[in-house]
């Protein structure tokens, strides 16, 4: 990695629930580092500790052991205010479905989370309708998500992820709900942005299509790496 600042580290992270004897190990000792511009795909079994993971690195759940940086940032002592502040401002989501709000258009639907941060409404709109231009939808600004298609709606999920040029992009299935040339082309749109914008991508998926657009694949089983294997261009 050099001297270029780290977007992610996972150090030696454990997650585990329950109490006594009913204590279950979702996560064991689990590390990896990821850079600017860097893409790794996350795979393994149902339940194997995939989801925990990328819960954890988002912090919409706690740490048992170890500690996760955001872009330098600890989130082992981080109270919840800040917490919060750091999920809106320096990770952007991508999930399987497309979380949008029916009743708002794709251009509501980016500029939302910048209006709730306080951004003023003419910037807030400014920067939604560039983002979605750079998505390739905009002639889709006044569209709602009933009437686009569901690569479409995918789009509109991803430029909402980069509302706040986010340090780290963390995409959990996001082509389970597409059909494969939507598919594609979703994995085509996040692979640039980890070449083009230096965005740190890290994706959860099943889909072996979905690895090859990968820098690195991270396999878990049982809540433990078993392998990290770099992509090859031929790949």
């Amino acid at each position: 990695m050099g001297a270029e600042k780290l977007m992610l580290e996972v150090r030696q992270v454990g997650k585990t629930y329950g109490q006594g004897k009913v204590l279950v190990k979702a996560l064991d000792d689990v590390s990896f580092r990821l850079g600017p511009g860097e893409f790794v795909a996350i795979t393994g079994p149902s339940g194997s500790g995939k989801s925990t993971l990328l819960n954890l690195i988002g912090g919409s759940d706690h740490l048992s052991f170890g500690d996760i940086l955001i872009d330098g940032q600890s989130l082992k002592d981080m109270s919840d205010a800040r917490r919060t502040k750091m999920r809106r401002q320096k990770i952007g989501f991508i999930f399987q479905f497309f979380n949008l709000l029916s009743t708002m258009t794709a251009h509501e639907n980016v500029a939302l989370p910048l209006l709730l941060d306080g951004v003023m409404r003419k910037g807030a709109y400014e920067r939604a309708e560039d983002i979605l231009t750079q998505v390739g939808l905009g002639d889709r600004l006044h569209h709602r998500p009933d009437e686009m298609s569901g690569g479409q709606q995918q789009r509109v999920a991803v430029a909402r992820a980069l509302a706040f040029d986010p340090a780290l992009i963390l995409a959990d299935e996001p082509t389970g709900n597409l059909d494969s040339k939507s598919g594609q082309q979703v994995m085509e749109m996040i692979s640039e942005l980890s070449k083009t914008y230096r965005k740190g991508i890290v994706l959860v998926t099943h889909d072996p299509k979905s690895w090859k657009y990968a820098d690195r694949i991270i396999r878990i089983v049982d809540g433990k790496i078993v392998e990290q294997q770099a992509m090859d261009d031929d790949s």
